[in-house]
Parts: structure tokens; sequence; C-alpha cells
């Protein structure tokens, strides 16, 4: 189905006709597709808030580990009670930094960024009345301040534009929702028949330990846990069209609430398959252990992307390829070592 365009010769100002308004598509055309792209990526302000909420992390850590060195940085006296005081918004930091790393409600986390600079800036205030107190610190404290201040309402304005959609529905209640796709050069048949065998995805899902099928249309699934524990469910199918559909969601009474559905569709020009999922899940430990999954770049979003790749890789070479970086982080010699590895 094509894309009706009206077509004119040159447009009135004189500039190339791909720039006039009339060559290009009716809003009600391309409506669709920008709710997709705003569904996915969002609608700005992302870039921002990852920078934000990490300078509120490291903020927060620098405010509570070392609250004399704080003080005297700001010129205010370094005694018990302002090392108190630092170390309370050293934990509010840390807090909102991981709210907004943790992407399940950016906006609201931004917004309380903002209130949480209304009071530092008023604390700041406090501190410039009292003339005991080094005022050119403060005040040069006060001033960067104001212009982090500033990059919050930004941020947190371009957030609140975010659409209404199934990502952020259940998101005060913990409930993750991510969307992520891949294309892999094979053909859906054969890619539906890999994945519909669920005892394959501990293969190419790194997070699951095992698949066990245990009827028609149901299954037992293990997968890891943070700190060395493990989550155990039982999974019913909920859709099965052959080719083109799968949907899953965990049966009453599971250890964890887990749902989704993974598409195949043929790729534009015939370059085999394009596989999207669409997965919500309540992590183990609540909004809690999603955010700290997130500083360790476990979230689901990370975690189906790399899936997703790994997937990719065994369909096309059936294997996955792993780089040496992959087994030894940081500084290592440029000899493998042999040993095997863990995804």
């Amino acid at each position: 189905m094509g894309t009706q365009i009206e077509h004119t010769t040159r447009s009135s100002n004189g500039n190339g006709s791909a720039l006039a308004a009339n060559r290009r598509p009716a809003s009600d055309v391309t409506a669709p597709y920008q709710r997709i792209a705003d569904r996915d990526r969002g609608t700005g302000g992302e870039s921002l808030a990852d920078f934000l909420g990490y300078f509120g992390v490291g903020l927060g850590l620098a405010e509570f580990l070392i609250p004399g060195g704080m003080a005297r940085l700001i010129g205010i006296e370094s005694d018990e009670r302002n090392r108190n005081l630092l170390r309370v918004m050293g934990l509010r930091e840390i807090t909102s930094g991981v709210a907004v790393l943790s992407k399940q409600q950016p906006a609201k986390a931004m917004w309380s960024r903002v209130m949480g600079d209304a009071i530092d800036l008023a604390c700041l205030g406090v501190a410039l009345a009292n003339s005991d107190n080094d005022r050119g610190r403060t005040l040069f404290a006060t001033t960067n301040v104001l212009a982090v201040t500033a990059l919050d309402v930004m941020c947190a304005r371009q957030l609140s534009k975010q659409p209404e959609t199934p990502a952020n529905e259940g998101a005060d209640e913990g409930i993750i929702h991510t969307r992520r796709s891949v294309t892999v050069n094979r053909q859906p048949g054969e890619v539906y028949g890999f994945w519909r065998d669920f005892t394959n995805l501990p293969r190419f899902m790194r997070h699951l330990e095992s698949v066990r099928v245990t009827g028609e249309r149901r299954s037992h699934w293990v997968a890891k846990a943070p700190a060395g524990t493990s989550v155990e469910w039982d999974a019913e199918l909920t859709a099965d069209t052959p080719d083109e559909l799968i949907a899953w969601r965990s049966v009453e009474g599971s250890e964890i609430y887990n749902a989704g559905s993974v598409r195949f569709r043929p790729a534009p020009g015939g370059r085999g398959t394009e596989v999207r999922v669409d997965m919500e899940y309540d992590p183990p430990f609540g909004k809690l252990g999603s955010k700290v999954a997130m500083l360790f770049r476990e979230e689901p979003g990370q975690q189906v992307q790399d899936d997703l790749r790994y997937f990719k890789q065994v369909m096309e070479t059936g294997d996955i390829v792993v780089s040496d970086a992959t087994k030894q982080r940081g500084p290592h010699s440029g000899q493998p070592d042999g040993r095997g590895v863990s995804l």
C-alpha cells in the first residue's frame, strides 16, 4: 500500500520541492508511525536524564561517604549536625538518581529531582545568611545547583511529553515493560520453529537456567536472580500462530509475574525475518531490584536486546560469538586463556 502525496513542480518560495509542505505525507498517514516511534524511543530527554541520573548518584555518594569534605567544599562548618544533614541529602540524591536510571517513571523521577533541588537551594540560602560561613564558596555552590536545577526542569518537561502507552502502565507497582527487535537472516518458519521449542531458549537467553515443557501449552521456567539466587514459575501459551506469533504468561500463583509475545514477520527486501519481542514482568524484589539491576546493566531492556543479538548469532552461525573482552573485564593479557564463557 503506497502513501499518496500531492506533487507540484516547485514551491512558491523558490526552494526545492522536497522541502515544500505539500510534498510531505499527510499527517493522518504519518501519525501511526510517529506513535510507534514515541512508544519505542520516547520523545526526547532520555540521554540528558541518564547523565543527570549518574550525576545524582555520584554526588549522593560523595555527600554520604565524605560529608566533612563536602561541607568544607560548599563553605559551611563541618560539625556533626551538618555532616548528618549532608548524609541524608546524599541518600536522597542516590535514590532519585537510581529512580531516573531505572526508566520506570522517568518524568516523575525528574520532577522529584527538581523538588530536591528546591530543598538544596533553600538550605544554601540559609547558609548564605550565616556570616560565619565562607560565603564565596557557598555562593559558588548555589550557582552550580541553579545550573543543575535548570537542566532538571528542562529534562522533566521533555519527559513529561511522553505519551501514555503500555510501556509505562503498571510502573508504579514495579511492572517492567520492554520492546525490542532484531532482523535474522533466516525464513520466518525456521525462526519460529526454533523459538517454539522452548528448550532452546536457554541457549541464547543468558538469564535462563532451564525451560522444561510440562504439557501441550505449559512449561516450567527457572531463571537467575540477584545474589546468586534463582526464581521459578510455570508459564502457559496464550497464542500460537505458526510462523507468526507466540504469546505467553505465567500461571496464577507463580513466584513472579511474566507475560509477553514474540512476532515473526518477513523483513523488507527479502532480508530474512524481523523478530519483535514485547515483554512485561514483575522483577524479583520489586522496584528496588529493578533499579539496582539498572546500575549493573541488567535491566530487562538491556537483557532482551542482548538475548536477541545472541539469538541472531545462533540462528545465523549456529553458535554465540564472543570476544576475549567478554571473558576478562579490564586490562588483561592478549593471549586467550582457554577458559569457557558463561553468559
